[in-house]
């Protein structure tokens, strides 16, 4: 018998998840149908975009993901903290993002005077949301229903789009987070998608390489087809990587992210029986392929804000074309 979430996630026991999720029917959903011909690929930048918004929204952070062609993988980090912090007036304002609420909700967020019953009533679902906004459950509900219906849509049927329940995995060691990490990362390559992790597209080590999200276009895309309501707090980065261990408070994975992907190139290397995919050995070395300097990759990853107009601004783009 399947067991509860409530049984299979604990944040006591690890806040880190391996998370899948397959489509049903017999065509590739998310790629291209080879029987018809038709190609479905524009649905793999629908699960990518809400997958990012919807992380920003939650309190949880998205270590790696790749979009497949009838399959997602996840891997996140539960923070329930970071909602916990959140004021009453945050709350509701990350909930009517995706939902309009009862109507007391929406005459408080309107301004509108209420009597001290009708505030009880705001405070208990200000809670009840809290509670949401830190539970995976709730999460993959608002990352897969609206993709499930806006596909069938777009394919003028009904039925379930989704196979069944997402399924988890509780990663309860840093072997067992970064093997999850890894396999995620290089799942298009293993399929034969691409023959690297940079050119693997929606995937997590891609983003990490060559950040291309578009903020404003996915917000849009996401109002247009009535997914979101709106877009009100700044875009959450995919969980970072520390790159030491430090005797402070650290939220974010205990590695540095050179190190990750040299890992990330030697596993794709390896041939594996049963799989058509990997990075052809005749390759050199990831950060060799990037044309990464060591010294600069450190500047670039511990003082971001302080260089990004300088190096990674519209008018540094405009001087490498020009260049």
């Amino acid at each position: 018998m399947t067991l509860p979430r409530k049984e299979q996630v604990s944040v006591e026991d690890t806040p880190y998840y391996h998370i899948v999720s397959r489509c049903v029917r017999c065509s590739f959903l998310c790629g291209i149908d080879r029987d018809t011909g038709k190609s479905y690929e524009h649905r793999r930048q629908w699960i990518e975009d809400r997958l990012r918004l919807l992380s920003s929204l939650f309190g949880i952070d998205i270590c790696a993901y790749a979009v497949m062609s009838n399959h997602i993988h996840i891997v996140v980090k539960l923070d329930p903290k970071a909602i916990d912090s959140l004021n009453g007036n945050e709350i509701l304002a990350r909930w009517t993002c995706l939902f309009k609420g009862p109507l007391l909700v929406q005459k408080w967020c309107k301004g509108e005077t209420l009597d001290a019953a009708q505030r009880e009533v705001v405070s208990e679902c200000i809670e009840v949301y809290r509670n949401r906004l830190k539970d995976l459950g709730w999460f993959m509900k608002c990352l897969t229903e609206p993709i499930a219906r806006q596909a069938n849509k777009e394919d003028h049927c009904t039925g379930h789009f989704w196979e069944s329940r997402y399924k988890s995995q509780a990663l309860l060691t840093d072997e067992a987070i970064l093997s999850a990490m890894a396999y995620v990362d290089l799942n298009p390559v293993r399929a034969g998608m691409a023959d690297r992790p940079e050119t693997s597209s929606h995937t997590s080590i891609k983003e990490r390489i060559s950040p291309c999200f578009d903020l404003q276009q996915a917000i849009q895309m996401q109002k247009d087809v009535g997914n979101f309501n709106g877009f009100t707090v700044p875009l959450k980065p995919l969980l970072h990587f520390e790159g030491a261990v430090r005797n402070e408070q650290q939220t974010g994975l205990l590695y540095a992210l050179d190190d990750y992907l040299q890992l990330v190139d030697m596993t794709g290397r390896s041939l594996r029986s049963g799989k058509k995919g990997f990075i052809p050995a005749h390759l050199p070395s990831i950060l060799q392929r990037l044309s990464i300097d060591y010294n600069t990759w450190l500047i670039n990853t511990t003082k971001f804000e302080c260089v990004y107009s300088q190096r990674f601004g519209k008018r540094a783009r405009l001087r490498k074309i020009a260049a």
